[in-house]
Formats: C-alpha cells, structure tokens, sequence
C-alpha cells in the first residue's frame, strides 16, 4: 500500500526544515531533494562509518528510507519528527490497481496460517507499522481517543484494523482488489499478460513475500493432521508443537493456560541459534519466557540441576506465572519423530533423541510450525527464469532467495520489480525504500516514454547468465504484481480489470 500511496502522486522529499541528524547525510540532502530519484550509494556511503546507528542487515535503499522518516526510531520510540514531506503531484501519478488475494487489505496480517492468537502483541513497535499519511499513531488516537504511548506493542488484531482502513484514509481504495489470486502471469511483446483474469500491464511489482506458505510436515508425519480439534481447553494429551522460532512461540504463548504442551525444537546454539534467544526480557517478555523454557529443559535433558535451578529462578514476568509449566509443558530439544500411530481422538508418537532408547509420548494435536516459504509459482516458467536463473520453477522461496540479486538492483529484469520480504526485509520499516525505488522508476518511464532503459544503469541482468530482454516499447502507466501474504500485504497490480470490486475490510 506504500507503492499504491506513491503512485497516487505523493511525492517523499526530504525536509530541510527538518534536519536528520547525521550532518553528513543532511549536507548530501540539502534543498527539497526529491527521494524517488535518490542516489542511494552517494547517500549511504559513510553509513558504515558513522556514528548513528544505521542497520547493517537491511538494504541500503531500505535504510536510507527509513532512517529519514524515523531519524531516531532505533533508540527513542518517543521521538515522533521525521525529515521528509510528502508532497501531492497529480501530473506524477500513475494509474495502477494492488490485488491480493486476503479478504482485506493487510496481506500477512489478515491471513492466520499458524492459528495463532489474535491478542499476541507484535514484535515491532507501533510507530515501526506506520504506513505514510495515516499513521498508526492517527488510527490509535481515533478509535482510543487517546495519544499513542511510548514503545506500544499493538495486537495483531489491531494492526489488522489499522491495515484494513488505511486505503480509505488516504484515498486509494480505488486501487485496492482484495480476494483474487493471479496466475499465468507471463511476458509479452508489449508487456505481461495475467492469464487468470485477462490482464495486459506494462509493469509488474511483485509483493507475495516469503511467508505464503507454512512448510509442510514429512509424510511420516501428516497423518497427524487429521485429528480432530481438542474438545475441552484442557485436554488430557499434549499439544505437539514442532519448531524452535516465532510462529512455534505463538502457539504456546496462545494456548489456554491448562493446555499441556510437547514441545519439540532444534537446540545449536553456537551454530543456528532460535531467533528467540534475541528477545530481551523486558522488551519481549513472552517471547523471552519461551526461549528460557527452552534452555531450561535442554539443561535438563543433560543433567546439570545446578545450572537448572539458576534458570528456575530466572522466571518472574506475568507470562512465566500464568501457566504451570513443570506440569504441563516439556521441552525435547533435537528430537527425532521415528513412529506415528493415530488412535481415534489422539495419536502415539515414538521419539528418540540422539542414539538414547525410543520412548513413546500421546498427544492430541499437532502444530508443525518449522518456517514459512514464498513462491512464484503464478508467474509462468520463462518469467521465472528471468527473475531467478537458478530458481527451479514452482520451488519455493526465502529471504535470501533474491538477496544476491536485489543487493544490486530491485528490478530483477526489465520492467519487474519486487519490495517487500521478496527483497529479504520483511519488516514494515524497512518497505519505503523499496516502494520508493519502484515508484520513482516507473513514474520516470511514464514521463519518458520512449527512454531506452536497457542501457540505463536501472536495468538489471543477471551475474550467472547475463540474462536480460531487449524488447522495450513505450511505458503505459499499467501495472501489476501480486499480493499474497507478504510483509504488508501490499502489491501493485493494473490492466484491463475484469475484477468485481469487493468491499470486505473497507
């Protein structure tokens, strides 16, 4: 929805009125410099050196964006000045429709893959989920009617509310289809054509992010699937949960409180540590919680009580306190499921951990929470091919799928670009400079028809095959992507629409 609110015409320039900071950076951006043409390397080439705390993980482009709207966002969440106006140019917009296929604008957030709680509070705060020209900050304020505190964690069901209404808040509800999934998307000589809903465009944005799909059990396993919802919110036998991250962290920080868990993880530490051991206590108490009962009984499952005793003690947040968890919540780490056995309403499950003897454990529900992947499987095998050489088509996607090839240029191969967690940053925060990079290219081109961009140093050919189209007919200001459940929910999409526009969530 970033991308849409720029091609709506509003423009993000840097405020000179509103300093960032970072003097370096100021003197580079001196004027009403115009940032959906920024040179992103002069801008950021002394990050690495300075004394502000620039993100070392993000793209440089991501960065810069985000740095200039929340100059001080990574050390005071109570600093609310930002370095950029956004300023509305009509003769720039750009004609453009987001499809996605949720019920309602907020991709991700919308859809419940892993059945977690609603009420789970988010790892960002709220002024990191603040899309531009309705902020969170507005949202919280009209439906509390009261100031945003410092360092909120909405819920995911809030954030939902807020994803929801922002089109309308703005005014680019024209442009948003929800409930539709594209397919057979392929290119053309004067473009792309989406087969699924007959859709010619000129540009493709792709937002379907890495989080589409949850990644399916082994087939030992799936048998699993099929037992029935526990009856009562304490059943007799464990929930099993399957995975060492966030989305195995929400289902036990979203179990009724009586609900015995089996939880079984990968422990390393020293080699692939669980992205929980990164939560502080304080900031991220849940989490936090989780990680320590996952410390808690692999120090167990070694033997050492003295070092198990210290962790106990450990424990103090309202989280910790809510649930019994000598009782009903143990821990296996780098256990292997060697033997299913489906029984009615409940299964026996034969565990062996390392080369010790197999023993047995009955359980009433399984939740394999192991890792979200994305895919490009509506794109058809040639586009794919130009996007990602060595991708195999219809294999899935990661963070680091497209890293290689987004380090060096958004715009995976002429006239298709992809923002989001495609880019392998999927925090909100960090969406602005991908959209803005997008945008500025492709409002450029509209102005430009006839420029040859295959030359230009906007255009990107592959390092392994040197693969690029040389096609280039003049820009039509159409374009398309596709909304799954990306980092915000947000694509671009336009054509000749055969679409019925659904109202849900607005």
């Amino acid at each position: 929805m970033i991308l849409s609110y720029i091609l709506h015409g509003h423009v993000p320039t840097y405020d000179p009125l509103h300093s960032h900071p970072d003097h370096i950076l100021h003197d580079k951006l001196k004027g009403n410099y115009d940032l959906l043409n920024a040179d992103v390397d002069l801008l950021t080439e002394h990050f690495s050196a300075s004394r502000f705390s620039y993100s070392t993980q993000a793209l440089p482009v991501n960065v810069l964006l985000d740095t200039l709207i929340r100059p001080l966002g990574e050390t005071d969440d109570s600093e609310k000045r930002t370095c950029i106006k956004w300023e509305h140019d009509a003769s720039r917009a750009v004609s453009h429709v987001v499809v996605g296929n949720t019920s309602a604008a907020g991709g991700q957030w919308v859809d419940n893959p892993v059945k977690a709680s609603w009420d789970i509070a988010t790892l960002s705060y709220a002024g990191m989920l603040s899309l531009p020209g309705y902020s969170f900050e507005d949202f919280y304020h009209e439906t509390k009617g009261l100031p945003l505190p410092f360092y909120l964690r909405p819920t995911r069901r809030k954030v939902t509310d807020y994803l929801a209404k922002y089109p309308t808040k703005v005014g680019i509800e024209d442009s948003i289809f929800c409930g539709y999934t594209l397919s057979g998307i392929s290119r053309t000589e004067a473009g792309f054509h989406i087969a699924s809903h007959d859709i010619r465009c000129k540009h493709l944005v792709l937002a379907s992010g890495i989080f589409t799909e949850l990644i399916p059990p082994r087939p030992l396993l799936r048998p699993l699937l099929s037992l029935p919802a526990p009856q009562t919110e304490a059943h007799q036998y464990p929930t099993l949960v399957v995975g060492s991250g966030f989305s195995a962290a929400d289902i036990i920080i979203s179990a009724p409180a009586k609900q015995k868990l089996l939880h079984i993880y990968k422990w390393a530490p020293s080699t692939s540590p669980s992205p929980l051991r990164a939560c502080h206590k304080q900031a991220y108490p849940e989490y936090a919680a989780v990680y320590r009962r996952m410390k808690v009984a692999t120090l167990a499952s070694r033997q050492s009580k003295d070092k198990r005793t210290r962790a106990k003690r450990a424990q103090s947040s309202a989280f910790d306190l809510g649930r019994d968890w000598d009782s009903d919540y143990e821990g296996l780490p780098n256990t292997a499921i060697v033997a299913v056995r489906v029984e009615n309403d409940h299964a026996i499950v034969t565990l062996q951990n390392g080369d010790g003897p197999p023993f047995e454990r009955r359980i009433s529900s399984l939740a394999y929470v192991v890792g979200r992947r994305g895919s490009l499987s509506y794109l058809d095998p040639h586009l794919q091919k130009e996007i990602c050489c060595e991708l195999e088509y219809g294999s899935m996607l990661q963070g680091q799928t497209l890293r290689e090839k987004a380090c060096e240029n958004l715009e995976m191969t002429k006239d298709v670009f992809i923002v989001g967690s495609l880019t392998g940053d999927s925090l909100i925060r960090f969406s602005y400079g991908g959209c803005a990079y997008a945008a500025g290219r492709i409002m450029k081109r509209q102005s430009n028809p006839l420029v040859d961009h295959d030359n230009d140093d906007n255009s990107s050919r592959c390092a392994k095959c040197g693969n690029r189209s040389s096609t280039h007919l003049p820009v039509v200001p159409i374009m398309n992507g596709l909304d799954g459940h990306g980092y915000d929910g947000n694509s671009v999409a336009n054509g000749h629409m055969p679409l019925d526009r659904r109202k849900d969530g607005y």
